[in-house]
């Protein structure tokens, strides 16, 4: 008989990280509920992730595939393996849980936090996505959901702005009173690091969009829930702690490549053509601009040559990727 809940974490070389994951997420099961199964999709680790999770948490629905499948591959491998199709409208809906809830493996849930997003995605009107409240390893503050992209987010992210901007609603972000307030909001769009989905939703606008190998795709899977009629809340009762970041940090410039190429494609298949003929100049220059810094920050001793290089490279492959020219 289906579950009420599936989690789905996918880990690439964050054994530990992982493992706590998996540790705070039955602790708060356990005691609070619902009843849940728990996926771990290991996109081809290289530091003992899936034995260790075999020797520990022997429980856990372990996939282990021999390619890094990414944030849509791996979550949609765990989904096709538990019923949902890749044609949206076929999936048996009998055989399927109730909801999906895809955590990241940098996170550590809070007492009650699952149950607490569980119940509010049945109760609040035409919801069909729900997203914690993160806040960072020292307990500070984090924005957990967000105003979909726009041209003042990329002006904030490229160039130097006021420091007022950063918290602002010009840079896609709600306010903290918002969050004080303690009920849930609807926005945007939440987090990939924690995101539970209504079964139904999953059914009626498909699949994570496998293009987006990592970053973008929650965005994209919100803009199409969105279009359908669904509302996306944040609950800032539940509360995650969201490490933020330990995957990607491993690859610096691979993740330069990975975010604006998934920013490109999210704005070539969302955006209107006008919209996009004033951001493509904007990339462009803003690419030039981190050229120069990764130059000023090796002859301050800042960054190796290679480290240098290396960055200067990923960002001419974006400015190739958004204009074609050789530079």
């Amino acid at each position: 008989m289906p579950t009420d809940l599936a989690v789905i974490i996918v880990s690439w070389n964050t054994r530990d990280l992982t493992l706590d994951a998996l540790r705070a997420l039955y602790d708060d099961l356990d005691t609070n509920g619902p009843e849940a199964e728990v996926w771990v999709v290991d996109s081809a680790s290289s530091d003992g992730t899936p034995a260790a999770i075999q020797a520990q948490f022997p429980q856990v629905a372990l996939i282990m595939s021999e390619t890094n499948l990414g944030f849509a591959g791996g979550n949609n491998h765990a989904m096709r393996l538990m019923g949902f199709s890749d044609t949206p409208g076929a999936a048996d809906a009998a055989l399927l849980p109730q909801a999906i809830y895809l955590l990241n493996p940098d996170t550590l849930t809070q007492n009650r936090a699952t149950r607490t997003l569980y119940e509010a995605l049945f109760s609040l009107p035409r919801a069909g996505v729900v997203g914690a409240q993160l806040a960072y390893g020292d307990g500070s503050f984090q924005h957990g959901a967000f105003r979909f992209p726009g041209i003042g987010q990329l002006i904030v992210d490229l160039f130097p702005v006021p420091g007022r901007l950063y918290d602002s609603a010009f840079n896609g972000r709600y306010s903290r009173a918002a969050y004080l307030r303690g009920d849930p909001f609807p926005v945007d769009h939440t987090l990939g690091a924690s995101m539970m989905l209504r079964s139904d939703v999953i059914r009626q606008v498909g699949l994570l969009d496998e293009q987006y190998f990592m970053y973008c795709e929650e965005i994209d899977l919100s803009i199409r829930i969105r279009n359908a009629g669904w509302e996306i809340y944040t609950v800032p009762a539940a509360r995650v702690t969201h490490l933020a970041g330990q995957s990607t940090r491993q690859i610096r410039p691979e993740s330069v490549v990975n975010l604006w190429s998934s920013r490109v494609r999210l704005f070539k298949k969302h955006y209107s053509r006008f919209k996009w003929r004033l951001v493509r100049p904007l990339i462009r220059l803003g690419m030039r601009r981190q050229i120069a810094l990764a130059r000023r920050a090796h002859k301050a001793g800042e960054l190796s040559a290679q480290e240098r290089d290396a960055l200067i490279n990923a960002y001419r492959m974006v400015r190739r990727l958004v204009s074609g020219t050789p530079r």
